[in-house]
């Protein structure tokens, strides 16, 4: 009876649902592929600071606390624009909701190529993160939108796999144009990039408005409301934090630290990521169709217990050689992307679809706020010695290890509602 129903002229006629993503006009594996794309270079636009770290640093003249105030700044503007866009971007359609962002940020974006000096381009890391970090978030509000739950974890793994295809070819690609051109160079083929894939975006994504059609209008607030009475997206922001803290006390540092300590040219830095990416983008997947076949809450678990490993290993690495250097910085970006797969699928699928792209803005905005007190911490900690190299990064390893301690606690508090 029920699938009768479902399929008579009159239940097809009543305005009962409309599809989150019309079958029709889009496959679900092109909508995958176009996500991807767009956030790789949302990713790469905001990965590529930190190999570039040694060379802005010597170009400006600037000191770590004035690097980490440049990573800060990108993340900063991302939180605040992600809370004022939570208050009215799910009442539009995703589809255009996401070309403006875009065009926002491949501004932003060209913004950093042109910039002649330190103060301009923070400014332009600015413009870039308040589009970026809501772009990053709507994408993901797409993914919990469109598709099922249960397949959830592998299309995240595929879509968060752009990070590891940024590793791979976009980073390896900048930092040499960097150092044979100058470090606008990466950012002049990235606004490029960014306009043909805007291009094909325009022309191939489908509308995506089955999230207005059960939701309730007239309150802008619903998702902040959401938050403050529903105990499980309180956790789901806790776990967004404390992954994102342990990530990012760390990350920002690691190219500065392998040039001032280790014995890397600037040149060696796309090894880091070459190695580490080529590795991620396969076991980044793997974690998102093992989180789909064993819990999301049990893979993550593992790869985050894991990850203290190579966190500690890579914040006390002394004087090595780069077979060994390459080893401990490839396994420690198998596992920070091994546990932000799942744990991003989990938190997608925390809030009804309603308010998912207005929760997943909030959720962004406290991703990116915790990611700029991580690199704004780390570069307070971190010192430069008269001789260059760098003290303290093992103090921020240990930091970063109690932090994802605790959200392996915190992950077992959310449940999955949609």
């Amino acid at each position: 009876m029920n699938n009768f129903q479902e399929n008579s002229p009159a239940s097809i006629s009543a305005p009962v649902q409309e599809p989150l993503v019309p079958k029709a006009q889009i496959r679900e594996g092109l909508l995958i592929f176009l996500l991807a794309a767009i956030q790789f270079t949302h990713m790469m636009d905001f990965v590529i600071m930190m190999p570039l770290g040694p060379q802005l640093m010597r170009v400006f003249n600037i000191s770590p606390r004035e690097f980490g105030l440049l990573v800060s700044a990108y993340t900063f503007s991302a939180a605040i624009a992600g809370f004022v866009s939570a208050l009215f971007i799910d009442r539009f359609d995703r589809k255009h909701a996401l070309l403006a962002l875009y065009l926002g940020f491949i501004i932003g974006t060209l913004g950093c190529a042109i910039a002649p000096n330190y103060g301009l381009l923070l400014l332009a890391r600015v413009v870039a993160g308040g589009f970026g970090g809501v772009l990053g978030a709507l994408v993901l509000a797409i993914i919990g939108d469109a598709i099922p739950e249960q397949r959830r974890g592998a299309a995240t793994g595929r879509v968060m796999a752009a990070f590891s295809v940024a590793s791979i070819a976009g980073i390896p690609i900048g930092l040499y144009l960097a150092s044979e051109m100058s470090w606008h160079a990466p950012f002049y083929l990235l606004v490029g990039l960014s306009l043909l894939i805007l291009l094909v975006a325009v022309r191939f994504l489908p509308a995506m408005r089955g999230h207005l059609t059960n939701a309730k209008r007239g309150n802008p607030f619903r998702a902040l409301k959401a938050m403050v009475v529903q105990p499980n997206l309180q956790w789901a922001m806790a776990l967004t934090v404390t992954l994102t803290m342990a990530g990012f006390l760390v990350v920002p540092f690691i190219s500065p630290y392998m040039v001032a300590n280790v014995g890397f040219t600037e040149r060696d830095l796309s090894y880091i990521y070459l190695f580490g990416g080529l590795a991620t983008v396969f076991t980044s997947q793997w974690a998102g169709r093992l989180a789909d076949k064993y819990g999301k809450q049990f893979i993550f678990r593992w790869a985050a217990i894991l990850s203290i490993i190579p966190i500690v290993l890579i914040t006390n690495l002394p004087p090595v050689g780069m077979v060994m250097a390459l080893t401990v910085s490839t396994i420690f970006f198998i596992f920070f992307g091994a546990r932000f797969v799942p744990a991003m699928s989990l938190i997608t699928s925390s809030v009804e679809p309603e308010l998912r792209g207005s929760f997943m803005s909030i959720n962004s905005s406290v991703q990116q706020l915790g990611a700029g007190i991580a690199a704004f911490v780390s570069g307070l900690i971190v010192q430069e010695t008269a001789n260059g190299s760098l003290t303290h990064f093992n103090w921020v390893g240990i930091m970063a290890s109690v932090a994802t301690l605790v959200a392996v606690w915190v992950v077992s508090r959310i449940r999955a509602v949609g």
